[in-house]
């Protein structure tokens, strides 16, 4: 039986100001808290008889067996998996000089929790191990982005940064390339193995207070060149083009 100021207390990280507040964040099913325990303490796991006898190794500070009538109560999913996890959110460091050897990403208020689940997956997926994100972008600790991530949090640091300022460290540092309509083909455009690549909001691409900091500027042409298409590219198809392309040159 789990107690109701622990059912409260889940229930208050679906927001924001609480998982800040308490840096905590939660995660559901059994892929998700399976990758996450090896990376993140498990403060909080709530799970049913069954899932705990198949997983009796997990650590966890507190474990709590519910019903599944029970876990639906708490659970943010309509059909739950029989667990789900509080973790503690980890808090990472960085230097310019540990980004010298590598490509990062960085994310220019990004809204969406999905597409933020998504590029920190693709980030996962292309060994993109830090990720920058602009104070405005959704939060990765968001349920839903959590969700969308599929795991990718275990192995991608997400750092939230005054991404401007960020940017301005690393200006003739660091190679800083950006998505534009009027940037260079980047299928026949030099691309490096190190550097920032910097990815727009959905409905206002890259500021300018961040575009001022670019170096690079890249197109991700359409097909055929000059015929009528869509009028742009979900961010996240997008990230995962110029992610590909970058490391296709590798």
């Amino acid at each position: 039986m789990i107690s109701k100021p622990k059912i409260k207390l889940i229930a208050s990280l679906s927001q924001k100001k609480f998982r800040d507040e308490l840096g905590l964040f939660i995660a559901e099913g059994t892929k998700l808290v399976l990758d996450l325990a090896p990376a993140f303490h498990c403060k909080l796991l709530v799970a049913n008889a069954a899932w705990l006898a198949e997983n009796s190794s997990i650590n966890a500070a507190e474990i709590y067996e519910v019903d599944d009538t029970e876990l639906k109560k708490i659970s943010n999913h309509k059909s739950p998996q029989g667990v789900m996890a509080v973790f503690e959110k980890a808090k990472y460091s960085f230097t310019t000089n540990d980004l010298s050897e590598k490509i990062s990403l960085a994310l220019d208020d990004v809204q969406d929790p999905g597409n933020l689940g998504t590029i920190l997956r693709i980030a996962d997926w292309f060994g993109i191990t830090d990720v920058f994100c602009s104070e405005h972008t959704a939060d990765a600790y968001n349920p839903k982005t959590v969700q969308a991530t599929m795991g990718a949090l275990a192995r991608v640091k997400v750092h939230k940064v005054n991404l401007s300022d960020f940017l301005n460290t690393c200006n003739g540092k660091l190679p800083i390339y950006g998505t534009f309509m009027d940037g260079e083909n980047i299928y026949s455009n030099t691309l490096t193995q190190n550097g920032i690549i910097v990815m727009g909001n959905e409905g206002n691409g890259i500021s300018a207070e961040v575009e001022k900091h670019i170096s690079e500027r890249l197109l991700i042409p359409n097909f055929p060149i000059g015929q009528a298409t869509s009028e742009s590219l979900n961010v996240g198809v997008a990230t995962a083009i110029v992610c590909a392309e970058f490391r296709r040159r590798g």
